[in-house]
């Protein structure tokens, strides 16, 4: 495509530069030229790895300023002052042409305005069909977040672990979180991604030493869903980090009754805490008391597997189960009151998490 650029450029300049003039790639091949029959060959002179411009076999010099990647070098028939002025601004020119074309069309750029939520639905598909993009893909966005400041370069890391750029596109986000547009073929099912997200949280932990945490979005199979994809990843990561705090990898498709908690207004749960506790406030609940509360649930309301767990006898457990009841109302033997004292306790949990909404 710069072939192109390039020489759709060198077309309306020919005109005005009375010498030959073109671009070469790194194998000093011309890409681009104002004497079409240049095209394809390839010059032979003594190329000099400078920043400025440089004299050889005939011709004036100047490499082109690219941060994209490509090396690509303005030539310029002739070997006095005008030449020298000529590639020289000819570079300039080429560079910042280069410059607003990566920026219009790259794909990793297109992919992060669609995360972003930073370009119009109906623009996708155009952009899509420009950059011979495959719309109708399966991909998933998994959410890498630093928990700490480190000198390691996260990107880099990530860039090295998902080689295929053409597939998966690694994406800052901001200081502390970065994004994996992962392309998902139809084989691949959310275990797999999981076990995919495990083995990054490994690397990095286990190389790097930087702890992280990891969101998983929905896996979509469309390009403009991709933003919802990305901010289900985001909710993940704010819903794990009030529910699931000892977990480095929260998937959306997980979260539960979680992610419905997360959702509901404050005062809704303030309110349905008063119902609940009718007789005394779950803040009277001791830490052996709500241990043993969550012991129970673990072990599926089974008295006898509870008590062995914890060590007592099972009638010393079933008193505690009856304080419980006297101080609350609720019989946690009872499958529908226990439904009710569990999600109590995460509506507990998410008032006191103050989590960040999104």
């Amino acid at each position: 495509m710069p072939n192109r650029l390039f020489q759709g450029v060198i077309q309306q300049m020919k005109e005005t530069i009375d010498r030959k003039f073109g671009v070469l790639d790194e194998s000093l091949t011309v890409i681009a030229s104002s004497d079409l029959d240049m095209i394809g060959e390839q010059l032979k002179i003594a190329f000099v790895n400078s920043t400025e411009v440089f004299i050889a076999g005939g011709f004036a010099l100047k490499k082109i300023d690219s941060n994209q990647g490509g090396d690509y070098t303005v030539f310029v028939e002739g070997a006095d002052v005008l030449s020298s002025k000529y590639a020289g601004i000819l570079a300039v020119a080429f560079s910042n042409i280069k410059f607003y074309y990566d920026e219009k069309y790259d794909r990793a750029n297109f992919i992060k305005n669609i995360v972003l939520d930073n370009i119009l639905q109906g623009d996708i598909y155009i952009k899509a069909r420009e950059l011979y993009f495959s719309s109708d893909v399966q991909r998933t966005v998994i959410l890498v977040r630093a928990l700490e400041q480190n000198d390691v370069a996260l990107y880099d890391i990530l860039q090295n672990l998902f080689p295929d750029k053409s597939k998966d596109f690694i994406i800052n986000i901001n200081e502390t979180d970065i994004a994996i547009v992962k392309e998902t073929n139809n084989g691949v099912g959310s275990k797999d991604i999981e076990n995919l997200a495990s083995t990054i949280a490994d690397t990095i932990s286990g190389e790097f030493f930087v702890h992280i945490v990891i969101g998983i979005g929905t896996t979509v199979d469309n390009l403009k869903d991709l933003a919802r994809s990305f901010k289900d990843a985001q909710i993940a990561l704010e819903v794990g980090k009030v529910f699931d705090t000892e977990k480095t990898i929260i998937s959306y498709d997980n979260l539960g009754i979680a992610r419905l908690i997360y959702q509901l207004p404050t005062t809704l749960c303030e309110t349905f805490l008063r119902e609940v506790f009718k007789r005394g406030s779950i803040d009277s609940l001791d830490h052996e008391t709500l241990f043993t509360i969550q012991c129970f649930f673990e072990n599926n309301l089974n008295v006898s597997e509870t008590s062995r767990k914890l060590f007592v006898h099972r009638n010393t457990l079933v008193y505690r189960l009856e304080k419980i009841k006297k101080i609350t109302g609720l019989d946690l033997r009872e499958f529908d009151h226990a439904i009710v004292f569990k999600i109590a306790l995460m509506v507990n949990k998410y008032l006191k998490s103050a989590p960040v909404k999104y």
